[in-house]
């Protein structure tokens, strides 16, 4: 049965922390004349477009879950009524397609006419600013004001660019399945700040007497980020520029990574056999193998289709440090891109996907925390039954309201990609034994100190 889940908490945080500022219009309707005129202009709408007349849209795309059946679905609604414009999905993997490909076509001015991104501050100088095109560009502001911030080329920009096809918050998932074999409580069941210890100790011993791998992490500097400022990372000096030699919470997050890989309490094979990109360790958590798994709130989708009632498995509170208990906030943006030949096509499908009708349905069916502050106070309802579904994407509600300022910094850092591949490369090296974590550190900096310089 449908499910109804309210955001209002998460909406009022996220306006407390940063900035916003409508509806779309519908089309004017063509001007009415009469008599044969008429009748032979109206036959002419009904009519197919003419081949020569199709304006051909490509939008790249990549997906975790089920979020591009539901795109094409309706995308295919819109080809039904607007038979001039066809969009073309270019489904890609994330890492190859999204994270390493898609800069380099963007680079060379041979990007697609739209992508969805999640390396907002990188992309933004590639983004079209779709204000001059749309109809009422205050409706954007109002419902999409906040994560617009994220896709500014430059501080004080107000372009309109694209909207938040979800908005995530990262943490993690475990398998209560495992935990009730091994006869182990859920260390979150009975208190709401769980330190990262205990919950490596309540993993550790559920892998032990199930034949599990005990604990993963996706391989990316995003997913780290929260646990890192939870124990006490500071991240940025007093200039709010990246400074990660002396900050001691980075250094402890970072030492536990070290030793959990030592000691086998993570999957090995995400971080050091991952060939350098990013990776997930979805697989492991869909096949029963893994305990606990800090990922994010996209993976409900991808969990609800693949894993469905297998086991029990949910969306727990982010472990706490001495800092904090947050993850990071972010999510991916379907943005139009600035050297696509067809800015007005493009804000044609822009406005429909946005539409509240559609934008709504599409969350509804992916399973996604809306990035459209309207939809948000008013509530989505999603497509699920499964109990642990709702209660995940709960959960996940839920923990926008813990999010850590410094989180919110992070995320709306234009150099953030920068800053979290270094820590995830340099990172793994420690893990390989190729550098020590204080040699990892200074590696880091000297990267991010020249990923800066390259960029600017």
């Amino acid at each position: 049965m449908l499910r109804k889940m309210h955001l209002v908490i998460g909406v009022m945080v996220i306006m407390a922390l940063l900035l916003s500022a409508c509806t779309v219009a519908a089309p004017a309707p063509a001007a009415e004349t009469g008599g044969e005129a008429a009748a032979t202009e109206a036959a002419a709408a009904e009519a197919p477009a003419a081949a020569g007349d199709v304006v051909e849209l490509r939008m790249t795309w990549y997906n975790d879950g089920n979020e591009g059946e539901v795109m094409r679905d309706l995308l295919d609604r819109f080809e039904a009524d607007n038979p001039d414009i066809k969009v073309v999905m270019d489904t890609v993997d994330y890492a190859s397609g999204i994270q390493q490909t898609l800069p380099i076509q963007l680079e060379a001015g041979e990007g697609p006419d739209m992508a969805r991104v999640t390396q907002l501050g990188i992309v933004s100088q590639y983004m079209l600013d779709l204000r001059p095109y749309l109809s009422d560009a205050a409706y954007w502001e109002q419902n999409f004001g906040p994560f617009l911030k994220w896709m500014q080329s430059s501080p004080d920009g107000n372009a309109i660019p694209g909207f938040m096809t979800q908005l995530t918050v990262t943490g993690p998932f475990i398998n209560r399945t495992l935990f009730d074999q091994a006869g182990v409580a859920v260390p979150s069941d009975s208190s709401d700040q769980v330190t990262w210890q205990e919950w490596a100790d309540a993993a550790r011993a559920v892998a032990e007497a199930t034949g599990t791998f005990a604990m993963a992490m996706d391989r990316s500097g995003h997913r780290l980020a929260g646990p890192a400022v939870s124990m006490g990372a500071t991240y940025f000096d007093a200039e709010g520029y990246p400074a990660l030699v002396g900050d001691q919470g980075f250094k402890d997050m970072a030492q536990l990574m070290v030793d959990w890989h030592a000691d086998g309490t993570m999957v090995p094979d995400v971080w050091i056999g991952s060939a350098g990109s990013y990776q997930a360790a979805a697989p492991y958590f869909i096949n029963g193998q893994l305990v606990f798994y800090m990922a994010g709130s996209w993976q409900v989708g991808n969990f609800n289709t693949n894993i469905a009632d297998a086991f029990d498995w949910e969306a727990v509170p982010n472990p706490c440090g001495p800092a904090a208990c947050t993850g990071m906030p972010g999510g991916a943006a379907l943005v139009a891109i600035n050297s696509t030949q067809h800015p007005e096509e493009v804000a044609r499908v822009m406005e429909y996907l946005t539409s509240e009708d559609v934008l709504s349905e599409f969350y509804a069916r992916t399973l996604f925390i809306p990035g459209h502050l309207g939809l948000a106070e008013q509530g989505v309802e999603f497509q699920a039954e499964l109990p642990q579904t709702i209660t995940s994407l709960n959960v996940f509600a839920s923990e926008v309201g813990k999010l850590a300022p410094l989180a919110y910094d992070l995320q709306a850092y234009m150099f953030n990609t920068i800053l979290f591949n270094a820590n995830r490369d340099r990172l793994t090296q420690v893990f390989t034994g190729e550098l020590t974590l204080d040699e990892a550190i200074q590696k880091m900096q000297d990267d991010i100190d020249a990923g800066i310089a390259g960029a600017q």
